[in-house]
């Protein structure tokens, strides 16, 4: 079961940077982000009044503290990504920069939630990088016309997803799937329509591009690859969620070498390999936290990450 959640979320995520892609021809980044949280938001919203079973034990603090991580992993993790897109770096490369994040976290996840890393998982978080920076080499030698500081800009994205991470593995209060995602799309609602009211930027274009590429966002980017970030998470932990990220940026290399003509030879291949091979190392490295988790899950209680090694 946790591999064929493992594809669907590898699959779902990476195809939020095509979704970027197919929407940067037709609208700005603000817009596309505008439309494609505020409908969901509404739906949400109602279904959440309809059903009120979730929300009965939240206090408002709860809610406040989810604002913050839907802030953090939806509002500054995707207006890095989609803004990057925009200046004109490939959806690969922008998914190869992200793909620092698995070194970031697992550096930070001792420290900061008493979480083990073992040795085989520090040594497939090393291979990780290096199947990125195979990647990111062959990709940056190609060349795609954008501006030097444009591939800084998604750091601060895979910075604000690692910071809402750890936040969330922090928290001690069980939130349902369903409430956390409900309020992080209305947050991210809130601050992407202000900031396109604020640019004139919040009228949608007319173009049939531009509402498969929100009807794309939303099913397979926010509900599949956002959804299952968190589902991982909570089964999984902090270094195996994140190492699935390897795989983004080779997925997301052949996707749009496919749908776009965006270069893909022998080393991006040689990357993927890589980034497959990582996977395993850092998946068979611990099985003490699959023990807790499955008990857990047994158990009916949430299995939280900090809980991993302690």
């Amino acid at each position: 079961m946790n591999f064929l959640l493992s594809i669907a979320f590898v699959i779902c995520w990476s195809s939020g940077f095509i979704g970027a892609k197919l929407g940067a021809g037709s609208a700005s980044a603000v817009t596309i982000l505008m439309w494609r949280f505020l409908p969901l938001a509404v739906i949400l919203i109602v279904i959440a009044t309809v059903s009120r079973t979730s929300w009965r034990d939240l206090a408002v603090r709860d809610v406040a503290r989810q604002a913050v991580i839907g802030m953090l992993s939806q509002s500054g993790y995707l207006l890095t990504v989609y803004y990057a897109i925009q200046l004109g770096v490939s959806s690969g490369t922008t998914a190869l920069i992200d793909g620092v994040q698995p070194l970031v976290a697992g550096a930070l996840a001792g420290p900061l939630l008493r979480q083990h890393v073992s040795h085989k998982q520090w040594l497939g978080l090393c291979l990780g990088v290096s199947g990125v920076a195979i990647v990111t080499t062959a990709d940056a030698a190609v060349g795609t016309g954008a501006a030097w500081w444009a591939y800084l800009i998604p750091f601060l994205g895979m910075f604000s997803l690692v910071a809402a991470t750890f936040l969330e593995s922090r928290s001690r209060a069980r939130v349902a799937p369903a409430v956390s995602l409900t309020v992080h799309c209305a947050t991210s609602a809130v601050i992407f329509t202000a900031l396109a009211v604020s640019v004139g930027a919040a009228k949608p274009p007319a173009e049939f591009s531009f509402w498969a590429a929100i009807i794309w966002l939303v099913a397979l980017s926010t509900f599949g690859g956002y959804g299952l970030y968190w589902l991982i998470l909570r089964r999984s932990g902090v270094t195996k969620v994140n190492t699935l990220m390897f795989l983004m940026a080779p997925v997301t290399a052949v996707w749009g070498a496919l749908m776009f003509g965006e270069t893909f030879g022998p080393q991006t291949a040689l990357g993927l390999a890589v980034g497959l091979v990582a996977v395993v190392i850092v998946h068979r490295g611990d099985t003490s936290s699959t023990r807790v988790c499955a008990r857990d899950t047994d158990t009916g209680e949430t299995a939280r990450p900090a809980k991993y090694g302690a």
